[in-house]
């Protein structure tokens, strides 16, 4: 026996300092409800659990995208649903002002309602927006130009053609009035067609198509694009109209008014192109579906308006259907972005949740085992009183 190693004593508290330990890790366990709390706790499981953290708030966020896509998409579909009902009582009233039982006091009553309706779809188009974003209006970011070129070739948009200072769509009739001091010509949207041929079709209004194929002088020479920007004075296109040319310029070109809005919804956690969901929506303004300064006060304006209408029907239900199938996507997008959340969470929850039943058994049984080395510690340090008695 000796007594100035107390080697029983060291052994019990050496072993309830263990058992102390593990009894505070299972107690920060149970009381954050987390298995992993320090990278020490489990270092590669902490890697782990952290890469699908990224994922799973990347996912939520990602859902929110799609969801307010899904908001714009519809607040510019309801704004259409509302020009799709004025363009059908335009129809309506140029199939009336078609009639030829209408006195002009008829028709010119006719034409005032549909100045108003036309004024009331560019003000829809001009204030329609969500998120201060503009829906309706179009990207005048995104004009292009229509250019003549002294090969012979056009680079065009395949469009209605519109004159300077004019809203009304030109066709083979009607290039509108002389266009003074060399007015350009700008069209209605911006589809580039690439290049094309100068005898192209250009503008189509009703069943009449605007040709620019060819120029000529006031003596009837057929003229090239090199000799036309040169020249001065009086041309004619097709020898229908006159062009008036007052200064010389290298091309002769035309500009688009406001190309159609274009964004992107990233839908995804990472960076992939695959990510993204393009919405494009096309001016809809009466200058962007083609119904512009429409004319009903006569039976053949009237007669040509109800072929312009029904282009304009057309076009404002072709944008609202792509509209209802962006809709659609978005929402499938959204089920899946879901899905995917909460299956990643529940990994993630596996491998660094605490499982509270379990980390119960270990706390419990940690805690027995404090208390039994507690009483083995004291046990032990009054062992050694025994050897007073020897000198007794």
């Amino acid at each position: 026996m000796v007594v100035q190693h107390n080697l029983q004593a060291m052994n019990a508290n050496r072993m309830l300092n263990v058992t102390t330990g593990q009894q505070a890790k299972s107690t920060e366990k149970l009381s954050s409800g987390y298995r992993i709390n320090r990278a020490a706790d489990d270092a590669a499981g902490l890697t782990i659990s952290e890469k699908m953290r990224k994922q799973i708030k990347g996912l939520d966020q990602a859902s929110t995208n799609a969801q307010d896509g899904v908001s714009a998409v519809q607040t510019a579909e309801g704004a259409l649903t509302e020009v799709h009902s004025m363009l059908q009582r335009m129809n309506e009233l140029a199939v009336q002002s078609a009639n030829g039982t209408n006195a002009q006091s008829d028709r010119d009553a006719i034409q005032a309602e549909i100045t108003q309706l036309t004024t009331e779809i560019d003000r829809v188009s001009e204030t329609t927006k969500f998120n201060e974003i503009y829906l309706l209006k179009g990207d005048s970011k995104t004009t292009k130009d229509v250019t003549f070129y002294k090969s012979g070739y056009v680079t065009n948009d395949d469009m209605d053609l519109f004159l300077e200072g004019s809203t009304t769509a030109i066709d083979k009739k009607d290039i509108a009035d002389a266009v003074a001091s060399g007015k350009k010509l700008y069209t209605e949207a911006a589809k580039a067609a690439g290049q094309k041929q100068a005898d192209d079709k250009l503008a189509k209004k009703g069943t009449d198509y605007a040709y620019l194929t060819k120029i000529y002088d006031n003596t009837g020479k057929e003229l090239s694009a090199e000799e036309a920007k040169k020249a001065t004075g009086d041309l004619f296109a097709n020898k229908e109209h006159t062009v008036k040319v007052k200064t010389k310029t290298d091309y002769l070109t035309t500009n688009t008014v406001n190309g159609e809005l274009s964004f992107n919804l990233h839908v995804g956690a990472d960076s992939e192109a695959d990510n993204k969901i393009g919405v494009s929506i096309e001016t809809m303004s009466s200058l962007g579906i083609g119904v512009k300064d429409l004319k009903v006060s006569t039976e053949d304006d009237a007669t040509v308006a109800i072929d312009t209408i029904a282009a304009a029907i057309q076009k404002v239900s072709s944008q609202r259907s792509a509209l209802g199938a962006v809709q659609n996507r978005l929402e499938h997008t959204i089920d899946n972005l879901d899905n995917v959340v909460e299956n990643t969470t529940a990994a993630e929850s596996r491998i660094r949740d605490t499982d509270m039943a379990e980390e119960m058994v270990n706390y419990s049984k940690n805690n027995i085992l404090a208390q039994a080395g507690q009483s083995m510690l004291a046990q032990a340090n009054q062992s050694t009183q025994g050897v007073l008695s020897l000198l007794q």
